[in-house]
């Protein structure tokens, strides 16, 4: 039986930024958001080291973002994905960038729906949890809304229940993938006719959200929200995550707590051997829109010892 996780509020894979250490620290933030991992192409999984798998149980729940175009391929992946204890496996059909082009992956399969199809349907005959699907609202030369509609359709046909929505078009080989972030306008009126139109699926909008404010006004129209690097750039807002839309209280009640309580984490990394910047260099978004903000995040990355780090968030 399918455990669905629940997606009122996700946290959008980002390359760069949603690795280990940021989702650890989300979680110190907020217990209930659905976090992704950074895309993982099939052939990392399968023909690289399946330790990039691994995760801190504190993470869950947690998807696995996986890019690719190959049905066994994505099915072998998948039951890696169960075996490692993923809450879901998100297909990624909204990535702009050349590599995904290229290696016939990302937002180009927006112009294949059988191919997602196929891939969705060898994946959910071989596992239990939940596969997803990350897409645009087009891409060039497959653009308006019958032509989402028939993606939709087709992928929702082959047992896929989530769609989650980039409400932009991608321009593959125009404009670079920050481009793309930024410059094909936003329909998010698309997105709610899907929801009109299929309203026993769950569709995830996703695209210039910036705020939880925001949030609030997407889910009157549908069943969740996603942010990207707004919940990058300015973490703090995921304190307010789980008392806005899952009526909890947060793990934490200010930033020195949240530091607190990431120090036994960053104890564990350095005694495997790992440096401080790769979980330092997260932390800027933690003080945005505070006085001094540039200040503490000179001084968060200044601290190279595990040491001084304590010592520094001690006088905070």
């Amino acid at each position: 039986m399918e455990k669905t996780p629940d997606r009122t509020f996700c946290v959008a894979p980002m390359m760069a930024r949603t690795d280990r250490h940021y989702r650890y620290l989300a979680r110190l933030l907020s217990r209930r958001a659905m976090l992704y991992t950074e895309m993982t192409t099939t052939a990392a999984i399968l023909r690289g080291d399946r330790r990039r798998l691994t995760f801190h149980p504190a993470e869950r729940p947690l998807g696995l973002q996986l890019g690719g175009n190959d049905a066994r391929h994505m099915r072998q992946c998948a039951v890696l994905a169960e075996e490692y204890h993923y809450d879901e496996v998100n297909i990624n059909v909204g990535c702009p960038s050349s590599r995904a082009h290229g290696g016939m992956f990302g937002a180009c399969l927006m112009r294949r729906p059988e191919l997602v199809a196929e891939c969705v349907r060898a994946m959910r005959e071989a596992v239990d949890i939940p596969i997803t699907v990350k897409h645009r609202i087009g891409v060039d030369g497959c653009e308006g809304y019958e032509r989402l509609r028939y993606f939709v359709a087709t992928v929702a046909g082959a047992g896929c229940r989530v769609f989650i929505v980039h409400a932009r078009n991608a321009k593959l080989g125009r404009l670079s993938p920050k481009q793309n972030r930024a410059i094909p306008p936003l329909d998010y009126e698309m997105v709610y006719q899907l929801k009109r139109d299929w309203p026993r699926l769950e569709i995830i909008i996703n695209g210039g959200i910036r705020d939880l404010d925001a949030c609030e006004r997407h889910l009157s129209k549908v069943d969740g929200v996603m942010l990207g690097r707004a919940a990058y750039h300015d973490l703090w807002q995921l304190g307010e995550v789980d008392r806005r839309f899952y009526g909890a209280s947060g793990p934490a009640t200010n930033r020195k707590q949240v530091l607190q309580n990431l120090l036994p984490y960053m104890e564990a990394r350095v005694k495997d051997g790992d440096s401080m910047a790769p979980v330092t260099r997260h932390i800027a978004g933690l003080f945005k829109g505070e006085p001094g903000a540039r200040q503490r995040r000179r001084e968060a990355g200044g601290r190279k010892t595990l040491r001084e780090f304590s010592r520094w968030v001690d006088r905070m």
